[in-house]
């Protein structure tokens, strides 16, 4: 499965995850998505979230985390990753 493919699923359960808006405010693009298989079926999505900052007197993107959510194929749902 693609990313494109889950943003297609998700457009009603989860409207504004991959909107312009939102995308931008974390310094995402779709190819910047990555998309791993899991057991169970489920996919779990990775994305670094980047912010621009000034450094040396020029602007830079910097990373400051990631986005990771699992996506549930039967739902066409996002769930939290389960921490360890």
């Amino acid at each position: 499965m693609t990313i494109y493919e889950i943003k297609r699923r998700t457009e009603d359960t989860a409207p504004y995850f991959f909107s312009r808006q939102t995308m931008k405010f974390f310094g995402q693009t779709m190819r910047d998505f990555k998309v791993y298989k899991q057991k169970g079926g489920k996919f779990l999505i990775v994305a670094p979230m980047r912010e621009r900052t000034r450094f040396s007197g020029s602007e830079i993107w910097v990373t400051r985390g990631e986005t990771r959510r699992l996506f549930n194929p039967e739902t066409n749902k996002f769930e939290r990753e389960e921490k360890a």
